[in-house]
């Protein structure tokens, strides 16, 4: 909890560093990058450095955690901590990196803001700053315990056994640790981090969601980014991994997983999003659930639809299950309610429902506005984005 004192000082001067907070998270990544050129190279997203969107997501980040502090002191903001937790360790994020980072974030808002930050306002940003980092850093310390890494060694060489074309743009990987260690446990909806060293030196760190439910491997499914600027990992991953190869893969993180017992469930996706999707499916099945179960997906065509037939197959072998899938510009014959965009209000959601959702964000919001009108409770939608997410801090 904030302090009384700190509290007011940051009620009084959030406007001004949260009008701010852009220029301040930008001009932070520039301080932290000059003093540590590693940092870039080897741990951060180069492209999201370079279209912006981590600044975005740790500006909304930084934002809310200060606000929910002022606004509602007694209600830690769990979910937003816990997304930003299982990142981290994802990728090793040690406690002695937070102090780089305040001292480089602390010179940003000085020089941003000038004259307007007293001591005391520096003080009272602090006492944010520490809260939100001691809260991560306990958070961190407990999933590095539970994934059996205490020390934070997340990483685990691992041989490339198959590699699966599932379209032109998404390919899968199962992998298995090299030393014939135990393979690492997971659950349904979880991701691992992969690092690969490019052709410059620099060994960049990409997150992919567990795509399947395979006994004696890991899988997961990369989509190759054609955007600008081009996806240098999921690029090198496509034209450069084959079987037999070694890739540097981390335990399982991840905190929307689908919860165990009886209620109806909803697995909805667009595009890519699909992949931990069809990892939840793929562990209904392999479990024999009999829960009810609807599987949604949204994508531009029948070809650019990665495990299209994995997701037929799977509902087929749940006794309550049903597939439900729309394409934008179906290459086939298909039926006219089923073209275009998802639309779930033509779904009949049984109550009681929780919900997954993966995809870009506006599938996102219209997907999670739909369902609310549905009736389905806020708490039980739950949704996983690819990327920095620019949701946290949202009513989402």
């Amino acid at each position: 909890m904030l302090s009384p004192t700190s509290t007011e000082i940051v009620r009084a001067t959030l406007p001004a560093v949260g009008g701010a907070i852009g220029d301040i998270t930008t001009l932070f990544y520039d301080k932290l990058f000059a003093a540590h050129p590693a940092l870039l190279r080897d741990l951060f997203n180069r492209g999201n450095q370079a279209e912006g969107s981590q600044q975005q997501a740790l500006a909304g980040a930084v934002a809310a955690f200060a606000t929910a502090l002022v606004e509602r002191p007694d209600v830690r903001p769990d979910a937003m901590l816990s997304r930003i937790a299982h990142k981290h360790a994802s990728l090793g994020i040690t406690p002695d990196q937070y102090p780089i980072v305040q001292q480089h974030l602390f010179a940003a808002i000085a020089e941003v803001l000038g004259d307007a930050v007293t001591a005391e306002v520096a003080a009272a940003w602090d006492e944010v700053y520490w809260l939100m980092a001691n809260a991560l850093i306990a958070l961190e310390a407990r999933l590095y315990r539970q994934a059996g890494t205490p020390d934070a060694d997340v990483f685990v060489p691992c041989h490339v056994v198959a590699r699966r074309e599932e379209t032109a743009e998404v390919t899968t990987f199962l992998v298995r640790p090299s030393d014939d260690r135990p393979l690492p446990a997971a659950r349904p909806g979880q991701y691992v981090s992969v690092q690969v060293t490019l052709p410059d030196g620099a060994r960049q760190i990409r997150q992919y969601s567990l795509s399947g439910h395979p006994d004696n491997a890991l899988q997961f499914s990369v989509k190759r980014v054609t955007d600008d600027p081009a996806g240098e990992v999921s690029t090198y991953l496509h034209d450069h991994v084959a079987v037999g190869d070694t890739l540097t893969v981390s335990v399982p993180f991840g905190d929307v997983t689908l919860a165990e017992g009886d209620s109806p469930v909803l697995l909805a996706s667009a595009g890519i999003g699909c992949t931990p999707m069809i990892g939840m499916l793929s562990h209904l099945a392999a479990t024999g659930a009999t829960r009810r179960v609807l599987a949604v997906h949204a994508d531009r065509g029948e070809s650019t639809h990665a495990f299209r037939a994995d997701l037929h197959q799977l509902v087929a072998k749940l006794p309550d299950a049903a597939a439900h899938v729309w394409y934008e510009h179906p290459e086939a014959a298909h039926p006219a309610d089923r073209t275009g965009r998802a639309d779930l209000t033509t779904l009949d959601i049984p109550t009681g429902t929780i919900a997954y959702l993966c995809g870009p964000l506006p599938f996102l919001k219209t997907a999670r506005a739909q369902l609310l009108t549905a009736g389905v409770a806020p708490a039980d939608i739950h949704y996983e984005v690819f990327g920095p997410d620019l949701w946290l801090g949202a009513d989402a």
